[in-house]
């Protein structure tokens, strides 16, 4: 069996949204003070699909959705060459080939996350030859069904706050995700109204069940050390991307001084950067997106690295290609959730774009044992809402 052909599509929404709303979330783009709309880089509408088809007319999916348009672009021009005409079994030399042949410009962001898409692909690929879905092919299933978090609760008025955590608690979720939306900018008014966020949310679900906190690197080091002293009262489970994903030293000092467990890596790349973050002890979580950090292929050696360091590691976003590593480590205890909901964030396009992925029972999801590779299709039922790009 060889690869025949690479086939890369940017899917881009045009059907219904949620108008944007001013500090949904903490961001990078805030530090800029109203020079820029701050929301407009935390914001994406696109997704790019990847199909790696056989000579055998076996297709493997991959996506990613870091600049889809330009990670098309170094997918049709620089990886699909070296791609087409191997054996999709060889993964790890078709993988390490994209890596090295694009070094000098791909080490990190678009040039991994297109490295990803594909690598992904040729994990579908493997498992649906196999007959197995792609957590056997990682080891098979450490756990009988995997807890997951509700993710969502993005800073609005307190009132719909505390019936969005509610709902969540209906659900039987037992952990959830919270976002602030205020930064060093807002001043002590914000750091006020960020409190009174977590406090709702925590007054609704008691304190037996996890909250975690997430500032999508929004805050700066000497914020961060005015705020965390005072959110210590929620036992938060952890803080996510507190400070820009380059400050490892501000990750680390966080990490070892602030009293609460610090989460990054969603903007981190390669077992190398992985290695940087635990050699410096700079978070207590790890939280790669695996169609960004270098597929499973990338994933799977950050696994086993971080296993090492007894550092847990929760991926970034549910979604299948997650959800299967998750499922045959150990070392990952559980997983995020975004549930669905009308396109806002463009994190929701996931679900608009294919279908296959498991629902929450009781906060558990579960994998099937027969269905083959990743388990997920393109979805025809939003088709007329996108626009493509092939």
């Amino acid at each position: 069996m060889i690869i025949k052909s690479v086939r890369s599509t940017v899917y881009e929404w045009k059907g219904p949204t949620s108008p944007p709303r001013a500090n949904l979330s903490a961001s990078p783009m805030d530090a800029l003070g109203g020079l820029t709309d701050a929301m407009s880089s935390f914001r994406f509408h696109q997704w790019l699909v990847v199909e790696v088809e056989t000579d055998c007319g076996l297709v493997g999916l991959g996506n990613c959705a870091l600049a889809p348009p330009i990670a098309k672009q170094i997918i049709d021009a620089y990886l699909t060459p070296i791609v087409v005409g191997r054996d999709p079994f060889d993964v790890e030399a078709i993988w390490q080939a994209m890596y090295r042949s694009t070094i000098a410009w791909g080490r990190k962001g678009i040039g991994m996350a297109a490295i990803s898409a594909v690598d992904i692909a040729l994990w579908d690929i493997m498992g649906k030859a196999t007959g197995k879905p792609v957590f056997k092919l990682l080891g098979g299933r450490t756990k009988t069904k995997i807890p997951v978090y509700a993710s969502r609760l993005y800073s609005q008025p307190l009132e719909t706050l505390a019936e969005e955590a509610q709902s969540y608690l209906d659900q039987d979720f037992t952990m959830m995700k919270l976002r602030l939306g205020w930064g060093p900018n807002d001043g002590p008014a914000g750091i006020a109204k960020n409190i009174d966020l977590v406090r709702t949310v925590r007054e609704v679900v008691g304190d037996d069940i996890d909250v975690m906190i997430e500032c999508y690197m929004g805050w700066t080091l000497e914020y961060a050390k005015r705020v965390i002293p005072r959110l210590t009262e929620f036992n938060p489970r952890w803080l996510e991307e507190p400070v820009l994903p380059d400050d490892i030293g501000g990750y680390a000092h966080l990490n070892r001084h602030s009293g609460v467990p610090i989460a990054g890596g969603e903007h981190e790349f390669t077992l190398f950067g992985f290695k940087q973050l635990l050699d410096a002890e700079a978070v207590s979580v790890i939280q790669y997106d695996t169609n960004r950090v270098g597929g499973i292929t990338a994933a799977q050696k950050i696994n086993a690295l971080a296993e090492a360091y007894q550092v847990p590691v929760i991926p970034h976003a549910g979604q299948m290609h997650n959800y299967h590593l998750t499922m045959a480590n150990l070392n990952c205890p559980i997983s995020e959730f975004f549930p669905v909901n009308e396109v806002e964030v463009g994190n929701e396009l996931f679900y608009y774009l294919f279908e296959g992925d498991p629902q929450p029972v009781g906060g558990h999801i579960n994998l099937d044992d027969t269905v083959p590779g990743l388990g997920i299709s393109l979805s025809r039922k939003h088709m007329d809402n996108f626009i493509a790009t092939t």
